[in-house]
């Protein structure tokens, strides 16, 4: 890292949600992911040096005015300030003088849309500016990560990636590479209204590889079939493969305990309203529903949604920006 500028008195940092369409868990244990960015739900953190004066209490304080997030409250929380401490020292930033920096999230906490990364990346962004630094995008991705890590335990890096992407990806054991799309239509995200239990469905999953023999290695295998069938399938312009690869991975992780009722009303909602195919997306036990649709049925495939209870809705076309519903 190196200094590029004279510190400002004030910068901000932006980053997007993400969706993942398949791999999520499985990620983890090596298998490949299919991510796309979520553009229009954001995250801008703003960073100026605070008026308490040197010795403050709190070197670095996070506000977030208009939402509740994650990433003001528990281990999220302790994520961004490990975050900065790990950016201060990275940087040799040892003046003492406080800093103050306001998250301002349009991106839906704790639904697997990645807001603990955003809010990390934003905020990445907005120290380096106030301090007059350049970042790589591996420094970043470093950075992120070490808030993830504490907010989520161990994490893959999915999110790191996604929330800063300007295209889909392929996610594939830290490392990226930009999707072929070769398919029109659009993913329709529902958001259940439930906040989702991230680190309780890794602990979840985990207890039952542990209790029942080659578990995991059926869990990975199937998962990463299905991924890569989906990816070709987006490649090779099959929105109707590419759907079914969707809803057979809901499956797989529904047979693992990790959707609920209310996530399976929606997922059932979209197909009975026409779209190739639905699943969970992000951690499990709550958060949002993704289903892929053509353009003209979503309209029909939204109103059922949200008449089967799903609070807010936005759609991602596969190939252009995202946009709300």
């Amino acid at each position: 890292m190196r200094p590029t500028t004279k510190p400002r008195a004030a910068a901000t940092g932006h980053a997007h949600a993400k969706v993942i369409l398949l791999g999520e868990h499985a990620v983890v244990y090596g298998a490949p992911a299919l991510v796309f960015p979520v553009p229009r739900l954001t995250v801008t953190a703003g960073a100026r040096w605070s008026r308490r004066g040197t010795g403050a209490p709190d070197e670095v304080s996070f506000t977030a005015p208009h939402a509740p997030l994650p990433s003001m409250t528990g281990q999220a929380s302790d994520g961004l300030r490990r975050l900065t401490t790990e950016f201060r020292a990275a940087f040799g930033v040892d003046d003492g003088r406080p800093v103050d920096v306001r998250i301002d999230a349009a991106i839906p906490s704790a639904r697997g849309l990645g807001s603990s990364a955003a809010c990390a990346r934003a905020v990445v962004h907005a120290l380096a500016g106030l301090y007059g630094h350049d970042l790589t995008e591996s420094e970043t991705f470093d950075l992120v990560q070490t808030a993830e890590n504490v907010a989520h335990g161990r994490s893959s890096g999915v999110d790191a990636r996604g929330v800063g992407a300007s295209s889909p990806l392929l996610f594939l054991r830290g490392g990226t590479r930009e999707l072929t799309i070769g398919c029109h239509g659009l993913l329709v995200i529902a958001d259940s209204g439930v906040v989702g239990r991230t680190k309780d469905a890794v602990d979840l999953l985990r207890e039952g590889f542990q209790h029942h023999e080659g578990a995991r290695e059926r869990f990975v295998d199937r998962a990463t079939r299905l991924t890569e069938e989906a990816r070709s399938a987006l490649a090779e312009g099959g929105p109707e493969a590419l759907g079914e690869r969707l809803t057979d991975y809901h499956d797989l992780l529904r047979a693992a305990g990790l959707s609920t009722k209310r996530v399976d009303a929606l997922v059932e909602a979209a197909l009975t309203a026409g779209a190739l195919g639905a699943k969970i997306t992000g951690g499990g036990l709550g958060g949002c529903v993704v289903a892929l649709t053509r353009p003209e049925r979503a309209g029909e495939v939204i109103r059922q949604l949200r008449a089967s209870g799903a609070t807010r809705t936005w759609t991602v076309p596969l190939r252009g920006c995202a946009g709300h519903a």
